[in-house]
């Protein structure tokens, strides 16, 4: 009855209203429900008894559905529609699924943890938006202006403000001429009549601006653009009025949308044109600390929470042994297969026939093969073939290959053959290792089969709710007055459920939010706040829970599997654990090494004098193995010299010094540096110094440690072969630059090793001991985490195959002004439009695996997404929503991108694990002492420090250490916040007097609380507590914004002094006290100072990949004949810091996909920065820069959370690092020694 109810809600149409019929059900489904409640309280009692009806949680869910559902009648009977039994009726499923009915149970027991994690996660929020509203409330409003009336002195028809092409989605912003913004009403680009840029100037003009047009510019039409000189605010704001600071309702919107990294950087561009540059920190900031520490600990808590809760027991059988007839048999079956996925592989758009016909006689070959081995197998086993699940899956693939070939089908079976690679599978019973991170998969997956049921349901109910909220709002009209319906809409039950998955995959999730708001109301927020905060960051987030708790058992079941392998070891053979625990013995038991080579010469002939010359030379050679060069030995002067210089102190800083100055050096170059400047000359002679330096460096550590040969060469350590390898680079370089002059054959080389002098700074690891460390430990995770990416290249592997099959030549669009009706390319050629090729598109495999890759990184998925289903065949252009079947493909492979993803991570978190237990032991050992030192000092018990004091000063102490002070400031604080709420654009004269004096009253009071403290506690033993300097600095920075507002200087410091009030926003951390807070306050600061040398890794693969950047990309350009979709202005690699920041937008993964489709662009003739190479060279730098910095480093940073979270128990009592704690150690220390 229930999914019967369900199916008729999704039966709903938004805006044709329900059938009479869909209501007579509904009302027949809630008579049922109220006859089963009233069944089942006659027959258990309602209340009082301890199996009585509103005893069960469950009734008492069912019961709010049903006095709901009562309500919605009655009010529809009132004309008031609330569709409250279309989104509570669905509830009543879960307790009738036991599965469901436990995950449930699991997070109402995580709810009390879950409200702390939210109080946490708004706290931050409301910061950020507080400051954002005092910063730029407003400024957002800001456009140009005509300076006079133009349209009636000219008689010209232009808007009162300049308009780009996207209207209000995109504005141009502005800041005035003597602000510090980045956009200025002179940027805005030449008017345009008939294509041609226009350069005249209008008759009279007095008000216009003298800007500069383009140099190639028509004389015959007016710049009318020129006339817009005025910026000031106007009524309307970015994206219709969404993205803005005027009041802390809209800033928490925009705050949030910053927390969630999806169109994040636009708003933060929007800033930097009406602000300032260096806005970009607040942004940074809110992302570092909203998005990768706050999200990432509600993450790990709510995983770590239903793993504690969560019982998993598995089993996992461990690998035997492989005799050499099963191995051959492996290799046959292993190369038979192999060579089939070649030739599926291989295929692709536009090949040649004679491939085609290759590939065809080699699928009836291979269909042969597997249906001669099927039939073997039926005449062997017979019935019981069919027992065996893989079995049965060739026998599917084999009969429909078959049917293929005989039918002679046009190719849609031909996609079934892609299943073949699944067969495959069955031969990692050879690999252990990766076979067991298959079971860790397998497990996974059927572990979280209530998970994704009871997601699934929380889809539907999401969509059901939206369907009554947005069903058919989603139509706008463009700049055209052309009517556009969204794509991402909710006008169907298929839709909306998809729209729904966007959002909880936050990808373009503020494009709907946006339409959303515009189409009904401001307050549809909470809705995708309800989605994001449910969906993304508690139900997908157990994911994570139930991935790790799959690699922990099995890294058990490995410690018993390699525990009992190893007893069996000892058991059958005792002399091997003596020869690996006793090395003398083993070495005594040995026949000596050197004995047949003593022997040699006396058995040997006098006439075998070669023979003896080369034994002679061998033996020459081991004499002097600790030689250098063979020339210096180890008492040469000379050679004791240049130990005793590379082993000085001064040497290795000296050396730094000159790394740390080559980085800059290589932080300088950009293309725009002229070939004849100084900054040229100096940067090319000091790639001569520096290549000099190091190469003097190299051969002092040559001549001192030796090069090959010896204990210590200098070829021993893998740190030293890189430099040393750098360093040879460098020299190459520059021979080749110097016998090149005037030649162009050596250009090839010399950009390839311009390119690897970008790889400098990896000599910097060596000499950071932290940095070291961390590369060390990412080094070591190769093994583990090559099993995962090994898995994540088959999946991808398989939907490429996929994909060709389905795709291949399909991605093809018509370009021109009018291509509504165009059919096909002839049609498109015809016209004289372009037939283009999409940028992701599923041609030959490489390009299938590119998009899948941009796909699994959630960036753009849902492009590639409509372009598939739009898909009509080769040669035809594209229908919207021709194939919706398509969406299984693709929201298949997305589902599956979040189980490897959270693998990925669950590899990390072991590895991490693993990685700090010795750190963690050395920290346990020196806590340990310092707690019996403490302990030590607490011996000698003393009076309390404030038994002196006078009785006034007694009774201050008292208060000031009582609870009362904490609650009254805390609520004086919250007071202080909720007024500061008010704050918004154009705010009355009260607002603004009541926040004023509310300023000054609350500042009195702080001065009054810390004058009070320090008067009672002594300086000395008031700075001690870390609570009181920041009440502190709170109240110095209260004072001087009161000194610079008073006497009107705001104008003359760099930052807005009204930002500094928001620092006593700080003082909400007081509010922080409690005991649950206390433990994710204490995993912050714990994982904020074990991150450090993740940040240093950060830094570093930053560096490299900027420099790379600014070489390989920093001449491209946006022009008209080359338009950008992720390149423009703010984002670039025009010079190190821009390819720094868009690096980090990269990172964050906002439009990094349009960024590397701007690097694939094909080259012109015109088109001076486009190299031939990028088309190749692009998609490995933004693919191993995403994997290293997405994948790796903010998984890292998830593992330290893990830790840190681990770490920082209740019953730990050191590293207590809180309020409370401090307190406590204050009061003590105070007892010891008084003062």
């Amino acid at each position: 009855m229930i999914l019967l109810n369900c199916v008729s809600f999704g039966m709903y149409h938004p805006g044709e209203g329900k059938s009479h019929k869909l209501e007579v059900f509904d009302g027949v489904v809630f008579a049922f429900f109220l006859l089963e409640m009233a069944i089942k309280m006659v027959a258990c009692g309602v209340y009082g008894y301890n199996r009585s009806y509103l005893r069960d949680k469950w009734n008492k869910l069912d019961f709010l559905i049903n006095i709901a559902e009562a309500f919605g009648y009655f009010f529809n009977v009132l004309g008031i529609v609330l569709p409250l039994s279309q989104v509570l009726g669905p509830l009543r499923l879960i307790s009738r699924v036991p599965s469901m009915r436990d995950v449930v149970t699991v997070l109402i027991d995580t709810v009390p943890m879950l409200a702390t994690i939210l109080v946490i996660y708004l706290f931050v929020i409301h910061i950020f938006a507080v400051a954002g509203v005092q910063l730029w409330a407003g400024q957002l409003r800001n456009r140009c202006f005509l300076g006079e009336d133009i349209s009636t002195k000219y008689n010209v028809s232009l808007n009162p403000y300049f308009k780009t092409k996207f209207d209000e989605k995109v504005p141009f912003v502005c800041t005035p001429d003597d602000k510090s913004g980045m956009q200025h009403c002179r940027d805005i680009p030449p008017y345009q009549e008939n294509g041609e840029t226009c350069s005249l100037a209008a008759p009279h003009n007095a008000s216009a601006a003298n800007w500069l047009v383009p140099t190639v510019a028509s004389d015959t039409c007016e710049n009318w653009h020129s006339f817009y000189n005025v910026c000031r605010a106007s009524d309307n704001n970015p994206q219709r009025g969404v993205i803005n600071f005027d009041n802390i309702f809209y800033a928490w919107i925009t705050i949030f949308q910053v927390v969630t990294l999806e169109g994040w950087s636009e708003i933060m561009f929007f800033i930097m044109d009406v602000h300032n540059f260096w806005s970009f920190l607040f942004f940074m900031l809110v992302t570092i600390m909203g998005s990768f520490i706050i999200v990432n600990v509600c993450a790990v808590v709510i995983a770590t929470q239903f793993l504690d809760k969560m019982n998993l027991k598995t089993e996992e059988p461990s690998p035997g042994t492989v005799n050499n007839a099963l191995l051959c048999r492996w290799l046959a079956c292993w190369l038979r297969r192999f060579i089939n996925i070649v030739t599926i592989a291989v295929e692709h758009h536009n090949q040649p026939p004679e491939m085609t016909q290759v590939l065809h006689i080699c699928n009836i070959v291979f269909t042969f093969v597997f249906f001669v081995e099927m039939m073997l197998k039926l005449v062997a086993h017979r019935f019981k073939y069919f027992f065996d699940l893989n079995n049965i899956f060739d026998f599917a693939i084999v009969i429909v290959s078959v049917w293929e070939l005989i039918s002679k089908s046009d190719g849609r079976l031909s996609v079934l053959r892609a299943f073949r690679l699944l067969r495959f599978v069955r031969l990692l019973h050879f690999l252990p290792y990766l076979k067991r991170q298959l079971l860790v998969l397998k497990r996974t997956i059927a572990e979280a089969g209530p998970l994704c049921l009871l997601l699934l349901f929380f889809t539907f109910v999401c969509s059901i709710l939206g369907m009554h909220l947005f069903g058919g709002k989603f139509v706008f009209k463009d700049p055209q007055g052309d009517i556009i319906i969204e794509r991402k809409n909710f006008d169907t039950l298929l839709w909306s459920m998809v729209t729904v998955f966007q959002i909880l995959t936050h990808e373009d999730w503020n494009l709907v939010l946006y339409n959303a708001m515009t189409a009904t109301s401001p307050y549809t927020f909470l809705y995708f706040f309800a989605i994001i905060l449910l969906g993304k960051h508690v139900l997908l987030n157990i994911l994570v829970g139930i991935v790790v708790q799959s690699f922990q058992a099995k890294g058990s079941s490995d410690s018993d599997q390699d525990s009992s392998f190893s007893g069996d070891d000892v058991s059958h053979s005792p002399t091997s654990l003596t020869s690996e625990n006793d090395p003398s013995r083993s070495n005594q038991d040995l026949p000596p090494l050197t004995s047949e080579e003593d022997t040699a010469p006396a058995n040997t002939q006098e006439g075998n004098k070669p023979l003896n010359c080369i034994q002679q030379m061998q033996h020459w050679c081991k004499e002097h193995e600790e030689w250098s060069f063979y020339l210096f030995s180890p008492q040469n002067r000379f050679r004791i010299f240049c130990q005793h210089v590379i082993s000085h102190k001064m040497f290795d800083n000296m050396v730094l010094l000159f790394i740390l100055l080559s980085c800059i050096t290589i932080a300088m170059e950009r293309p725009g540096i002229h070939s004849e400047s100084t900054e040229r000359w100096i940067l090319h002679m000091s790639r001569y110094v520096f290549s000099g330096v190091f190469l003097v460096e190299m051969l002092f550590k040559v001549l001192a440690l030796g090069v090959l040969f010896g204990k210590d060469s200098y070829c021993c350590s893998s740190w030293n072969v890189v430099d040393g390898l750098l360093v040879v680079l460098s020299v190459v370089h520059i021979i080749i630059s110097l016998a090149s002059t005037g030649q162009n054959n050596m250009l090839g080389i010399l950009k390839v090793l311009r390119l690897l002098r970008t790889l400098r700074p990896l000599r910097v690891i060596k000499r950071a001991p932290k940095l070291k460390l961390a590369v060390d430990a990412l080094i070591t995770s190769i093994k583990p985490i090559g099993n995962i990416v090994f898995i994540c290249c088959a999946f991808f592997f398989f939907y490429g195959i996929l994909g060709v099959q389905l795709f291949k030549g399909k991605f093809y669009h018509c370009v021109g002004q009018d291509t509504k009706n165009i059919t096909n390319k002839s049609d498109c050629l015809s016209a004289n439009y372009l037939w283009e090729q999409k940028r992701f598109n599923f041609d030959s495999l490489p390009q299938a695996l590119m998009s899948l890759f941009v796909m699994h990184s959630k960036d753009g998925w849902v492009n590639i997404m409509y372009d598939g289903l739009d898909a009509v065949g080769v040669d035809k252009q594209p229908v919207r929503n021709h194939n919706q079947w398509m969406l299984i493909f693709f929201i298949t492979f997305m589902v599956m991108s979040f189980f490897l993803l959270d693998m990925f991570i669950g590899v990390m978190v072991e590895t991490f694990h693993q990685c700090q237990q010795d750190q963690k032991k050395a920290n346990e050992e020196e806590a340990s002492q310092n707690l019996s030192r403490n302990t030590r000092r607490k011996v000698p018990q003393q009076p309390p420090y404030y038994t002196k004091f006078s009785p006034m000063r007694r009774s201050i102490h008292t208060l000031c250490t009582s609870d009362f002070l904490d609650v009254f400031m805390v609520f004086v604080i919250l007071i202080s916040v909720f007024i500061m709420a008010f704050q918004h654009y154009k705010q009355p004269l009260y607002i603004e007097r009541l926040t004023e004096y509310s300023y000054y009253a609350f500042t009195l009071i702080l001065i009054i609380e810390v004058l009070l403290k320090l008067w009672v506690f002594g300086l000395r033993r008031f700075l001690r507590n870390s609570w009181n300097v920041m009440d502190v600095v709170i109240v110095l920075v209260s004072v001087v914004s009161i000194v610079f507002i008073g006497m009107e200087m705001a104008d003359t410091i760099p930052i807005n002094p009204s930002i500094l009030r928001v620092c006593r926003v700080l003082r909400l951390a007081r509010v922080l006290k409690h005991k649950k807070i206390r433990v994710l306050l204490k995993t912050i600061i714990k994982t904020l100072s074990q991150v450090g040398s993740i940040c240093l890794l950060f830094t570093f693969f930053f560096f490299i990949y900027a420099a790379l950047g600014v070489e390989l990309f920093g001449k491209l350009e946006c022009t008209e004949d080359n338009p950008c979709l992720g390149l423009h202005r703010h984002v670039n690699f025009n010079h190190f810091g821009r390819a720094l920041l868009t690096l980090y937008q990269v990172c964050t993964g906002d439009n990094w996909s349009g960024i590397m489709k701007d690097t694939l662009r094909e080259c012109r003739p015109n088109d001076i920065g486009c190299v031939a190479y990028l088309s190749w060279v692009s998609p490995m730098f933004f693919s191993s820069f995403v994997v290293m910095a997405q994948f790796v480093l903010v998984n890292l940073v998830v593992a330290a959370i893990m830790q840190a979270l681990e770490d920082s128990s209740e019953n730990n009592p050191t590293n207590f690092c809180l309020p409370l704690e401090e307190e406590e150690s204050l009061d003590t220390e105070g007892t010891v020694s008084p003062g």
